[in-house]
């Protein structure tokens, strides 16, 4: 049984181990996920008259948290090379942006550099990576399309909100295998055609946000269709996930259909979560069964917290995917996904044990 104190260490040590522009993105979304879910996409009203809400900063530590990350000069909110991940901070800063505009400002220049300056897919998929060889990364997913989807609501954009799930779809185009699960990485450079659980992860999550941000905005009724592909997104890499979840450990494989590699707590997690988020945000669509396999997975990952130290093993190398020793100091976005299970559980069911 998992404990509040214990979950406060897991977070806490997300916060210790993030160096990077999408562990520090993603560890401000666990912050507010698991503290003020009330401000997170996933409360029933995140966008109260249809606006991003205006908060003291400094009684939202998530925010508190991610700021002093967020760069207000430049076309980008952090300089770390690549053009998705910097977008993972973009909805932090549009909501300091609210009290402080320069935080404001500085989203809108992200969001035009990724729309206009990032090279582009012969589909017109965003680049994951800077530079003239477009990238299309499973990873994007979570980082841009959130973003663009939020800030579109903020602005009050109706062709930015249907590009935001255009995007997923134009990345589902290229990625998706048949068996339901995305491919890692399209792309000369760093191609991968692996079916990477925490890439999956990535993917499902992000368009969750997606289509959340599009039901609960006030463009709900005009984005019907794309809500419908997003859904049907999802639940592809979720059954195809849930099909490949054949390792004794109880966790998903880190390659979910490569039986050379053993179960891992981060690509586990978040697609556990976002079984979780789609069976509050779509019940009609994501039954009993979707929540009774993520408490299984739930189950598998509290057997492997470190009460002593919040440390959630093993999980693979954040820098190298292919690295076949375990990782067990501690994965900034591992960490994360773990408490982002929790609170995906305790607000479909009122308890997170």
């Amino acid at each position: 049984m998992v404990s509040a104190s214990t979950i406060a260490l897991v977070l806490a040590k997300a916060q210790d181990v993030a160096h990077h522009s999408w562990e520090y993105g993603t560890v401000a979304e666990a912050l507010l996920e698991w503290n003020n879910p009330d401000l997170s996409i996933w409360s029933d009203n995140p966008f109260p008259n249809g606006a991003v809400p205006t908060l003291n900063i400094n009684d939202v530590y998530a925010l508190s948290y991610v700021k002093p990350f967020i760069k207000t000069s430049g076309n980008t909110l952090i300089e770390d090379g690549q053009a998705g991940d910097p977008a993972s901070l973009g909805i932090s800063a549009l909501m300091i942006g609210k009290s402080e505009g320069q935080y404001w400002d500085a989203a809108g220049r992200q969001k035009d550099h990724l729309l206009n300056d990032v090279s582009k897919w012969w589909n017109g998929a965003i680049s994951h990576r800077e530079g003239s060889k477009p990238e299309l990364w499973a990873d994007f997913v979570y980082m841009a399309p959130p973003f663009l989807s939020y800030y579109a609501v903020a602005t009050s954009d109706l062709g930015l909100l249907k590009e935001s799930a255009n995007q997923c779809k134009l990345y589902h185009d290229i990625l998706a295998q048949q068996s339901g699960p995305w491919m890692h990485i399209a792309g000369d450079e760093n191609g991968d055609n692996g079916l990477w659980s925490t890439g999956n992860g990535w993917a499902a999550a992000g368009m969750s946000r997606v289509l959340a941000t599009l039901k609960k905005g006030p463009y709900n009724v005009e984005t019907a269709a794309e809500q419908g592909q997003l859904s049907g997104m999802i639940k592809d890499i979720l059954d195809g996930s849930i099909s490949m979840d054949k390792d004794s450990s109880g966790l998903l494989r880190n390659y979910l259909n490569e039986t050379g590699w053993w179960g891992e707590i981060a690509g586990t997690s978040i697609l556990a979560a976002t079984a979780l988020r789609m069976a509050k945000l779509e019940p009609e669509n994501f039954g009993q069964n979707y929540v009774d396999w993520a408490g299984r997975k739930k189950e598998a990952v509290d057997s492997h917290i470190n009460t002593g130290n919040g440390i959630v093993l093993p999980a693979v190398n954040p820098m190298w995917w292919k690295d076949q020793n375990q990782y067990n100091s501690g994965s900034p976005e591992g960490q994360s996904f773990v408490v982002m299970m929790y609170a995906a559980l305790r607000d479909l069911t009122g308890g997170f044990e």
